[in-house]
Order: C-alpha cells, then structure tokens, then sequence
C-alpha cells in the first residue's frame, strides 16, 4: 500500500495541529490568495449563523483580520435600512458604532458628540443615557487634534500622556477612533473592554476605520437629510410669515408668540423670548415675555410689561453690539443677568441669542433658552439667523399694520369731525326747506345767465330748482336733494376763481345745454353730466395739477394723473356717503353703479390735459362722418367736451362777465405765482403779478386753442349751442383787439 493510501482525514488533521509552522508555512507558499479568502468567508459566514442561532451579536472578527468583505455588505445593508427609516445623524451614527462594536468583540461603546473640536462642548451618550468618559481628556483632546486611533491599556505606560490615559473603573482596554464627515469631525466613538479580555489590536483598528470610511458616506447623506428638513422646516415657516403677513395681517402680539413658537421647536429649546427695542428709552421690553412647550402648545404673557436697560444681560448685550451670542453655560458667564431667572423662578443653562435687523438696524432679540440636547449648534444658529431675516420683516409689516390701525382710527375721527363742520347742520337744512323753492325762474336757462347776480343761498335755491325742473321728484327725495346741494356749497373753498360761484355757474351752463338739447342724452347721461358739473371742482385748493405734483402734495401722493379731478369725484362720493345725502338711493344698483361711472368720466373730463386727445378723437370721427349716436364710445366723448364746454362758459358769457372771471383768474393764478416765488420757482409769465401786461395775449391764444374748438365741436353735434361758440368769437375778438393795442404801444416805443 503506498503512503498516500495510508492517509487518512483524522491523520492529516492530527498531523498538521503537531505541526503549525508546517501548516503556516503551506498555506503561505502554496495556497492562492484569492482561494483563502474564499475559506475566510465562508468561516466568517458559518460562525455568524452560529451565533445568530445563540441570539450573539458579538462576533470577535479580531482573529480573522481579511474577514471583512461579508460583513461590509452587511453593514450597508444595516445603514442603508436605517437611513431610510431614521435618516437622522445620531442614528447613523449609533447604528455604525454599533457594527464596530460588534465587529471588534467590545464590551461597551460610546459616542462622543463635539461641536467644533471643542472638547469643553462635549455631549456624551450611552444608548439613551448620558455617561462620562472611560478614557482620559487628554486621549480624547489627542483624537480631536490628530485625527488618528488611539489604542490604550490599563497596565501599559503611553508617552503620549504622562499623565495617564485611564479614569478609575473597571475597563481595561480602550480604543477611540475619529468618525470624520465631509472632513470634519462629527463624533469619537469609545470602545472598551474589561479586564481578562485581549487588548484591542491593529487589526481591530483596521476593522473599526474600514467600517468607518463607509459610515462617512452614510453620515453626508444623513447631513444631507437634516440640512434639507431643516431648510424644509424654515420655508414652512417663512410661507406662514407671508401669509400672516399679506393674506391675515395680524396684531404684534399675536406675530410674537408665533414666531417665539416657530423659533423653539426650529431649534428645539426648551424656552424662547422676544425682545423689541425701544430706542427712545433705549429699553428692551416685552409684553409676552416666555413661550415654552410641554405636551401641549403653552403660552406665558406677563400681566405687564417687562422693561430693562440696553447693554444689560445676554439680550440687551446683543442689542446693543449685534453680535450673536451661543452660550454653553449661562450662569458662569458674567454677562448673564440671573434676576429674570430669579423674578420667574426657572434654570437657565444654554442660551442662543440673536439680533432681528430691518433696514440696517436693530429692532428686538430673539432668545432660546436650554436646547433640550446638548447645546445649541452651529446648525442651530445658521438656520435661526436666515430665520430671523424674515422675522424682521414680519415685525416690521406687524408694527406698520400697528400703525395704520392707529392711522385708521385718527382718519376716522378727522373725517367725523369734518363731516360735522362740512355738512349742512339742521337750521340750514330747515332754512332752506322752509323757504321753498321757486316752481318757475325766468332766465336760468339762457346761456348768457350771469351768475355773479346771485347770493350764495339763491345759488343753491337755483341749483336744486335747475335739478327739479329736469329729473322732477318722483325718483328722488327732496330732502335728500336739499342736504345734497347744501353741503356741496360748504365744501367749495374761498378762493378767488374755483369756488361755489364757478361750481354753481357750470352747472347752469349744463342744465341749459341739457334743457335745449332735445333729449339727446339718457337720464343716467344728463344726472350725471349736471351732478358733476355741480361737483366739479369740490374743495379746489386754487391750485393747478402741476403746482400739487411739483410740490409732492398729499393728493398727488394719492393720484399722479388727473389729480385734483380724482380728489373732486372722491368728494362727490364721500358727500353721497353722508347720511340723508344720497339723492341716487331710489335708483336700482345697476342704475346707481352706472350713475358713478358716468359721474366719474364727467368730473376727470374737466382736466384740460385730456381735451386734446378727445377733441382729436372726436374731430377725426366728425371728419370722417362716423359719428353716431347709438355708439358708446361716441357718446362718452361728446359728453366730455360738454362738460369741457360747460368747465369753460365764462368765455362764452357776454363781455362784462367774461372781463370779470378773467380778473378772477388771474387773481388765483398771481397767489400760485406767489407761492412758487416762496419755493425758489419761477413761474409762468401768466402767473406772475408782475407781468399783468400778457393777460390780453393769454386770453387770446386760450380762446383760439381751446375753447374756440371745444365749442366748434359742440355745436356740430348739439346745434342748440350757436350762442356759445357766438359770443366766444365775440369775446376773442376783443380780446385780439386789446392784445394789438397792447403790441402797437410797445413797438411805438
């Protein structure tokens, strides 16, 4: 038999367990690597059911150092699972530590969680408890600073730290290893094992980096994931702001609480306070003083408010510098001020506190008080600092909305008492129904009626009969009718020209055109060109549309075009508005809406800077012959050059009125002058008292470029207008003659 059938399995095994270095020595030179790691894993995976089938997760891989390749899959596996469930950073984290733990037969681990290698910003967790170091500060400062493994031993001496590298207990071996993400450290993890076991050998440290190295990709996603639903949650949040903001504007106080709520749970504190500056009183202060969350969402508000000085404790130390204050350890910081914590009887351990800016500068401080986990982060405070952009802007939109609410009020009470100074009061009103009105005046429906003839009171009395004699009573109240006209009088101010005389005296050359014209414009037409031209110019302040733009006045704040005509309509509404005022409120809604429309077109008719573009529109479609009435667009702009017509009779009034108006208009336009002098202007020849001489050459090219055409056009489509345009050639006609005096004479000389 040869020696080769004498062999036998049992004899070879015998053999090779007398023989090690045999067995050593074979497999080294003759074994293909590729085939010993195939037995690796294969042994790895036969020992890993085994100790699955005890429930032992501790498998020690420290004696098989290539068995690493199985467990990796594993591993990734895990992580991969636990980041789809918890892809948060701790359990990343605590889930690695564990494989490692594992992997290396450790018989306990920690992380050590520190913010911005600082060692004296330490959170140390044990699963859910918090525990203290098993190494020495020093081993972990050494981590911190090199970024390498450390591996100690009870027994043995370290000249890396002469002092020792252990804390009393009963752990014996000690292995720290660096868990590095995006280059930066993020966690120590600390393994130990006690006293009895193999100390922690290279191979443990490979095993332990190579896990690492893989965790480093699962940590950047879970960073990934926390800086997402972070951002996530401020634009959640920043989307309330500008709701709260445009959609429900709501009070300050009602703002406060929200955004101390939203900014508590952003950076999970256990307490937050808002703080706005009072920079009269140089103060900080606070109505809702503490916001803080239980189980249930829980609001404190102080009975009144607290105030302190700037510059004094955290708050009033950021309001004051802007700087943002992170402070781990409130009460051995000398700048904290403990008398709130003693006035309301709570513990303050942590602090994040943070300026809110608009416009450059401060306007209060946002405190959170004790992060429920360890310390406020960088992370906290980067995601609070965008925050409290918006907070600023949605303080500053609160404390305007404040404001307008205040402004709202005052305007309120302004207008009740102008209501009551600027409307007919009950003698005036009996007054004028006691006296009657005249069933018949001969003469008001001449063209050439001279209204300087009239008192102010006869003038009412002819415009309430002017207005009876075309609508009658049947569809509106005379009451109404009388408190209406008595009140537009009121609120026509005493200036030389546009005052209730000129009011009074368009209306009447309205009610004339309307009396003669045959019907051509509808009742809605004909209420609304007598009522605006009534209304016209209500409260006329004497001032052109140039003069209110040139001087930024209120009203040309409110209305950029067409200024004082958009103010005059406003009024007319506003009069309607008054109690026992509304002549219109028997007429239906679609009726009275298109009144308003109509009376508004009217009114802004009278600015002379839309004439041109109507008489333009108009004179091309008469030149063209399509004019017709059926068409609406037509009709608006015959009835802007009517009331342009009406805006302007006194050129078409016999010569002894028309002198006089002009005298009139002059006289406001020298006070415009004047007052252009007073703002270092200078105005137009015609506006200068000093300059009377060109009176004549004005009235002459205001004739020939305006009124001539308006009343051209007037007559072509309403002939019963002869007499206007008439007596403004007549007028022109004078008005040339003088102006070739006024030229002969200063060229004789």
């Amino acid at each position: 038999m040869s020696p080769m059938q004498q062999l036998t399995g049992d004899g070879v095994t015998q053999f090779l367990r007398s023989n090690p270095d045999f067995l050593d020595r074979f497999v080294m030179e003759e074994i293909e690597l590729e085939q010993l790691e195939r037995w690796i894993i294969r042994r790895s995976q036969k020992m890993k059911k085994k100790h699955e089938q005890k429930n032992d997760r501790k498998i020690s891989l420290s004696k098989w150092k290539f068995c690493v390749h199985a467990d990796k899959r594993k591993m990734l596996q895990d992580l991969t699972t636990s980041l789809e469930k918890q892809p948060t950073k701790d359990e990343v984290l605590w889930e690695l530590a564990s494989c490692i733990s594992s992997a290396v037969d450790a018989d306990g681990f920690q992380l050590i969680l520190i913010e911005n290698a600082d060692l004296s910003r330490t959170s140390i967790f044990k699963g859910n408890i918090k525990t203290s170091l098993k190494a020495s500060k020093a081993v972990i400062a050494y981590v911190i600073d090199k970024l390498e493994s450390v591996r100690v031993s009870y027994h043995q001496m370290d000249s890396r730290f002469p002092n020792g590298s252990f804390k009393d207990g009963e752990e014996y071996h000690v292995m720290c290893q660096p868990v590095v993400s995006n280059g930066k450290l993020a966690a120590i993890l600390e393994l130990w094992k006690i006293k009895g076991k193999q100390p922690f050998h290279e191979e443990d440290e490979e095993i332990g980096m190579s896990y690492l190295v893989w965790g480093g990709i699962a940590l950047h996603y879970a960073d990934l994931y926390f800086s997402m639903n972070q951002q996530k949650k401020l634009n959640d949040f920043l989307l309330d702001v500008v709701k709260s903001i445009f959609q429900d504007m709501i009070s300050i106080d009602k703002l406060v609480k929200k955004i101390m709520n939203f900014a508590q749970k952003l950076v999970d504190a256990d307490r937050a306070s808002l703080f706005l500056v009072d920079t009269k009183n140089n103060q900080l202060y606070a109505t809702i003083f503490d916001v803080g969350l239980d189980e249930e969402e829980r609001v404190e508000a102080t009975s009144k408010e607290i105030r302190f000085p700037l510059g004094i404790g955290i708050a009033g130390i950021v309001a004051t510098t802007g700087e943002i204050l992170n402070i781990s350890d409130a009460y051995s910081d000398v700048r904290f001020n403990r008398s709130i914590d003693q006035l309301t009887g709570y513990k303050t351990d942590t602090i994040l506190c943070m300026p809110i800016y608009i416009q450059g500068r401060i306007i209060g401080v946002v405190q959170m008080v004790n992060k429920h986990t360890g310390m406020f982060t960088k992370e906290d405070q980067d995601a609070f600092e965008m925050f409290a952009i918006y907070c600023g802007l949605a303080l500053h939109h609160a404390q305007l909305y404040d404001q307008i609410k205040k402004s709202e009020q005052k305007y309120r009470v302004a207008l009740e008492v102008l209501s009551y100074h600027n409307t007919c009061n009950e003698e005036e009103f009996k007054e004028a129904l006691g006296n009657g009105i005249p069933e018949k005046i001969i003469g008001v429906d001449d063209y050439y009626f001279n209204p300087f003839g009239l008192k102010d009171n006869e003038k009412a009395k002819h415009a309430i009969y002017m207005f009876i004699d075309l609508f009658g009573l049947t569809r509106f109240d005379k009451n109404s009718l009388i408190r209406f006209t008595l009140t537009v009088r009121k609120n026509y101010r005493r200036v030389p020209y546009h005052n209730w005389t000129h009011g009074f005296s368009v209306a009447n050359s309205m009610y004339t055109i309307i009396k003669h014209s045959n019907n051509i414009f509808s009742l809605n037409e004909s209420l609304a060109l007598y009522i605006g031209a009534l209304c016209h110019d209500l409260d006329h302040r004497g001032k052109t549309n140039k003069f209110m733009l040139d001087t930024a006045s209120p009203l040309a704040n409110i209305y950029s075009t067409s200024t004082m005509e958009h103010h005059h309509f406003n009024q007319t509404v506003t009069i309607l508005q008054q109690e026992g005022h509304n002549i219109f409120s028997k007429l239906s809604s679609t009726e009275y809406k298109e009144v308003l429309d109509l009376l508004k077109h009217c009114i802004l008719a009278t600015d002379l800077a839309l004439f041109f573009n109507n008489k333009d529109r108009l004179s091309k479609i008469l030149s063209e012959d399509n004019f017709s009435w059926h068409n609406q667009d037509h009709r608006l702009l015959i009835q802007a050059i009517a009331m342009t017509g009406s805006d302007l009779s006194a050129s078409a009034k016999p010569w002894e009125v028309q002198v006089k108006t002009v005298d009139i208009i002059f006289q406001e336009f020298y006070d415009q002058g004047d007052e252009e002098k007073k703002n270092g202007r200078t105005p137009l020849p015609m506006m200068d008292r000093n300059q009377t001489n060109h009176q004549p050459a004005s009235q002459v090219g205001f004739l020939t470029g305006i009124c001539s055409p308006c009343y051209t056009l007037l007559h072509q489509l309403i002939p019963e207008t002869k007499s206007l345009l008439d007596m403004c050639h007549e007028n022109l006609r004078r008005w040339k003659d003088i102006d070739d005096n006024i030229k002969e004479k200063r060229e004789a000389r």
